[in-house]
């Protein structure tokens, strides 16, 4: 029912999956050194792993019990994995109707909106954090994922070239 959507994010775990990865070299200094975005590289990625969590819940989704206040981790391995079990949550709530205006709530509940601001937040603000994340790790001389679509699309079969590249 909710194929697009679906597949918009699981590109977005695609996406969160590979920056961690491509995080796995840098050092403790590097991951926590002061950089653009939420304080470093990695309180950046737990940002992002953390507010994925809370919207996916918002919507119906289910609460993992590690996202909570301070639920914050050191270890690249369990993002990764904690971007798994949020995906799993968006694609069992994606498969079902969705009611694009029917109210979530955030924070406590103290931020009202509609669901469909949600899942737009949702893939936005993986976005644009994952691309902060992209522009520490070139400031530290690592070359970043692409994260774009296409690339997702390229590596999982998705898309193709029908003809060589000059």
């Amino acid at each position: 029912m909710n194929e697009v959507l679906i597949e918009a994010f699981q590109q977005k775990d695609w996406a969160m999956k590979a920056l961690i990865a491509a995080c796995e070299n840098c050092s403790v200094d590097e991951l926590t050194r002061p950089a653009p975005g939420f304080g470093s590289i990695l309180a950046t990625l737990n940002h992002l792993v953390l507010a994925d969590a809370g919207y996916v819940a918002s919507v119906g989704g289910g609460r993992a019990v590690w996202a909570v206040v301070d639920g914050e981790t050191n270890d690249l391995q369990e993002l990764a994995a904690r971007v798994e079990e949020s995906g799993a949550r968006w694609e069992r709530f994606l498969r079902e109707p969705i009611d694009g205006e029917r109210l979530a709530f955030l924070d406590d509940g103290a931020y009202e909106t509609h669901t469909a601001v949600v899942v737009m937040q949702a893939l936005h603000h993986a976005s644009v954090h994952g691309e902060q994340v992209c522009k520490c790790l070139e400031a530290l001389g690592i070359e970043p994922p692409d994260l774009q679509p296409w690339a997702y699309a390229d590596e999982t079969g998705r898309s193709r070239w029908l003809w060589p590249q000059s």
